[in-house]
């Protein structure tokens, strides 16, 4: 029994270890989250750190979606094996009050049983012509599931036409578990076609674009080492 209770102890020192390791071997992610933590604190005294609704950073396809400070990254990993789809855009408000605008002119979809999530099919990818992608919104509800997007696009809605900046809903903290709310904000992703027309599984990394060239930022977790997404000077 001694014996077993060493080796589980060993076993939980080494998954210790491991977890710290992969921490520190992302410091970018670390520093991230620290910067985050700094922002929520004092969203108007990091009023620089925020992009701004409809920005475009040079000849960058998409128009950014929401005001908002750039707190993670595409293929951010917040614990070990995870990869993050998209980038989360928090606008340090209160739940509801941050306007969620389309990135890009595109058919909406928002399936029947989504409650702060919309999806945009864009027939052709700006930067690979012929492409079909999508981009994928979520977040817009508050902390019960209550819906924060706009009237015009009840649940149910299929290939409604938007054009670039149109209202979408606003940043909200659903989790897609009611009472147990993430912070504010939006997730936003790109994702790609599933070759029969519907879209891929979001939540999977691999079916999903890196932002970066879209917007014109860095949003690549593995190239962005710390500094706060914002449009060249």
């Amino acid at each position: 029994m001694k014996a077993l209770l060493k080796l589980a102890g060993l076993a939980f020192v080494l998954l210790l270890a491991a977890g710290i390791y992969f921490i520190l071997r992302r410091p970018g992610n670390a520093g991230r989250s620290l910067k985050l933590y700094q922002f929520l604190d004092d969203p108007q005294g990091r009023a620089g750190w925020m992009m701004r609704v409809g920005t475009r950073c040079g000849d960058a396809p998409f128009l950014f979606p929401t005001d908002g400070y750039i707190g993670f990254l595409w293929d951010d990993s917040f614990r070990p094996g995870h990869r993050h789809q998209g980038i989360d855009i928090f606008g340090g408000t209160g739940v509801g009050m941050t306007p969620v605008y389309a990135a890009q002119d595109g058919y909406l979809t928002r399936l029947p049983d989504w409650k702060s999530t919309l999806i945009i099919r864009i027939p052709s990818d700006p930067l690979q012509p012929g492409r079909q992608i999508w981009t994928y919104y979520t977040h817009m509800a508050d902390s019960k599931g209550v819906s924060l997007i706009s009237e015009e696009f009840p649940a149910g809605t299929r290939e409604a036409f938007v054009k670039t900046g149109t209202l979408l809903g606003y940043q909200g903290n659903y989790s897609g578990t009611p009472g147990n709310p993430t912070g504010v904000h939006l997730h936003f992703s790109i994702v790609l076609d599933d070759g029969s027309g519907g879209f891929r599984n979001e939540l999977e990394i691999k079916n999903t674009l890196d932002p970066s060239p879209y917007f014109g930022l860095n949003l690549n977790s593995h190239q962005n080492q710390g500094e706060i997404p914002l449009c060249a000077q």
